[in-house]
């Protein structure tokens, strides 16, 4: 399809990306440009994130060619490769969120911002896999409230 949206063969394609994933992975980050809010409060910058989130992936086309990568790496190892390797940016970009907090005494020092990450990604990730981007604010609050309240609490 890109091929034919392009006018140019497979072969000039993959000249300039080595992989279906590789392509795949570039359309997106170039479309991707989600809002990461800075409200001085760690549960409203959650939510405000994966609202914009939410609506980014619903109202561009960036949600169908994640689905698509994300899709591609179940068979293929180089586009699975492609997306770890996405996924650790990822998880260090919404990890600052929760450093942020952690600087304001807001949570624990000893949270491990990458497992916090790795939560909201996977609420996120799920709501795209199975095209519920329509959530509302109240449902993505309540999430975010339990993810809270699981950092907040003091470790055993």
């Amino acid at each position: 399809a890109v091929a034919r949206r392009a006018r140019a063969g497979k072969p000039t394609i993959y000249r300039w990306w080595p992989s279906k994933a590789a392509l795949l992975l570039e359309v997106y980050q170039r479309q991707k440009r989600v809002e990461v809010p800075d409200t001085g409060r760690l549960e409203e910058d959650l939510v405000g994130f994966l609202k914009n989130l939410f609506t980014h992936w619903r109202e561009t086309s960036s949600g169908s060619v994640f689905r698509s990568l994300i899709a591609e790496a179940q068979s293929d190892e180089t586009a699975a490769a492609a997306l770890a390797d996405y996924s650790l940016g990822r998880r260090s970009h919404t990890g600052q969120i929760i450093e942020r907090a952690k600087a304001r005494g807001e949570i624990p020092a000893g949270v491990d911002s990458a497992v916090v990450a790795d939560l909201i990604a996977s609420f996120a990730w799920r709501h795209l896999l199975t095209n519920r981007l329509d959530e509302d604010e109240a449902t993505i609050g309540k999430a975010v409230n339990y993810v809270m309240r699981g950092i907040a609490a003091p470790a055993p």
